[in-house]
């Protein structure tokens, strides 16, 4: 039974390279088409989408010979800026049988480094949104090289499904969803719960043949994104009418069921991660007190061992435990050179309210 409404009112979807690509490097027309048409359809039920698709590289070598004699990073650059062309004029083409206008949109990892930039972004996403038009995004590859590349565009649409506060959030692959492997058979996951610890490690990882993501990948965003509050779903993007039957509901896929929406400058935090400016240590007991469950505490100066780096009031720093491991991410509430002076003392104001702080998964 049809629902009256679409599921999800605002969304993100990510097409992978493999979903949209033959095995000899074309672009697959005939799913695109499908998966076009189905955006269409929901987009005239009034949900607003943003359209995040890989296969830029792998339009490009359908377009050009191998370049020669050129380094990894620089084939990539000119696989990417030829077969872009051609990828988002298949969009355009595409939404365009549905009277519907699209909008390039090329990013980088590094358009995300601070809340001015995310709040440009935002402005733009949403004027576009506003219109009736469908942003079409994929990382700009012909500039991202090595520190600037996102792990792959999961990663991206995980950025702009969490900045645009979207309810859900669809991540096409090849593959039906993520397989529970531990008892030597393969059985379908259709719900992780937010609060779930190391599924991966029973999920097989899968190596895409023209993309950089994997399912691990995948499961990491998913995660992470559900625990701000966003539902997201694994679904195999070659099976016809999938978009359709995800937004009516039907338990296709796996599903990662959302946690407690977090707000927006939390949000910005959770993917602030190789942006900081800083990093301070913590000792037990506040790495204890952060890691809580039972209740909400924000970091405190007696509760910090060192600091590293130079930061502001407003940056971005790493919060780490004394044996090193990443507990989380926060904007801190005055400077590192403020700080200092007040490393273990007691009664003093917090460096990161926990309004402001983002305690990553376990």
């Amino acid at each position: 039974m049809k629902q009256a409404h679409p599921l999800y009112r605002k969304t993100v979807v990510k097409i992978g390279t493999n979903v949209i690509t033959r095995k000899d490097g074309q672009l697959d027309l005939e799913v695109l088409a499908s998966l076009t048409d189905q955006l269409a359809a929901l987009r005239r039920q009034g949900v607003q989408v943003i359209l995040v698709s890989s296969g830029a590289v792998g339009a490009g070598r359908a377009i050009i010979k191998q370049p020669q004699n050129l380094s990894p990073v620089a084939v990539r650059q000119v696989l990417s800026s030829t077969g872009q062309i051609r990828l988002i004029n298949t969009y355009n083409d595409l939404f365009a049988r549905h009277g519907l206008v699209t909008a390039q949109i090329l990013v980088t990892k590094s358009d995300f480094r601070d809340r001015l930039h995310y709040s440009n972004m935002r402005t733009c996403f949403s004027a576009l949104l506003q219109q009736g038009i469908i942003p079409v995004v994929n990382e700009n590859d012909a500039v991202s090289v090595t520190e600037l590349m996102f792990t792959d565009n999961d990663e991206l649409s995980g950025l702009i499904a969490s900045m645009m506060d979207a309810e859900g959030h669809i991540i096409l692959s090849h593959v039906d969803g993520l397989f529970d492997m531990s008892e030597g058979k393969e059985t379908l996951i259709t719900e992780i719960d937010p609060s779930a610890k190391h599924f991966h490690q029973y999920i097989t990882p899968t190596k895409s043949e023209f993309g950089r993501g994997g399912m691990l990948t995948k499961c990491h965003i998913a995660q992470k994104l559900s625990k701000l509050g966003i539902t997201v779903h694994i679904a195999n993007g070659r099976t016809p009418g999938i978009l359709t039957r995800i937004f009516q509901g039907e338990a296709v896929g796996t599903r990662f069921l959302p946690a407690k929406a977090a707000h927006g400058p939390k949000k910005w935090i959770a993917n602030s991660e190789g942006l900081e400016k800083g990093a301070v240590t913590v000792n037990q007991g506040a790495e204890a007190a952060l890691l809580s469950t039972e209740r909400a505490n924000s970091l405190l100066p007696v509760g910090i061992e060192s600091i590293t780096g130079s930061f502001h009031k407003g940056d971005i720093i790493k919060i780490c435990s004394s044996d090193g491991h990443i507990i989380g991410y926060g904007m801190a509430q005055y400077s590192s050179e403020k700080t200092l002076p007040l490393i273990g003392l007691k009664d003093q104001k917090p460096l990161v309210h926990y309004d402001y702080l983002y305690i990553k998964p376990v």
